[in-house]
């Protein structure tokens, strides 16, 4: 995989785009039928928009990416990476399994529910600031909610830490 989200079906970028150029189709090209990876790379740096997985091993017990489906073989050293990321101010979710990993990793207590975010105990950024876990809907279309609902989930945490002008 090049870069994360790159299922054409997936609405992630699409989101992304309406939130924050108000074009759906920003990183799409349309003629391709792909997204723009070069744009999408350098809209990530300027906005200091970092991915990463949860888990560095899975297992699939059935052919689909259902969460339901995937056991955690590995899971991502978080503490390890947020050491890497020093002007880190959140972690986003959006699926079930990839927020209970981040929560046993990370020893939070209660799983954030969608739309909603937990502080990270004992984890600060070198500015002092708490850490804060945030939880959205899926970009899937699978995800049983409407697009212009994701765009105003996504857009009210990208608001929340000062990323939309």
């Amino acid at each position: 995989m090049d870069f994360y989200y790159p299922n054409f079906i997936n609405d992630h970028w699409r989101i992304e785009g309406a939130v924050f150029f108000g074009n759906r189709n920003h990183f799409v090209d349309e003629q391709r039928k792909c997204f723009k990876l070069e744009e999408i790379v350098r809209f990530c740096k300027e906005k200091g928009i970092a991915f990463f997985d949860t888990s560095t091993a899975v297992r699939r017990l059935q052919d689909n990416a259902s969460d339901k489906f995937l056991e955690v073989v590995e899971p991502t050293n978080i503490p390890s990476l947020i050491t890497c990321l020093p002007h880190l101010r959140a972690i986003v979710t959006t699926g079930e399994k990839a927020t209970e990993t981040i929560c046993a990793s990370l020893n939070i207590a209660a799983m954030p529910k969608v739309n909603s975010f937990v502080a990270i105990p004992a984890q600060y950024n070198q500015d002092g600031e708490q850490l804060m876990l945030y939880r959205l809907p899926s970009s899937s279309r699978a995800y049983p909610l409407a697009f212009d609902k994701k765009v105003e989930a996504y857009q009210r945490m990208f608001e929340r830490f000062s990323l939309l002008p």
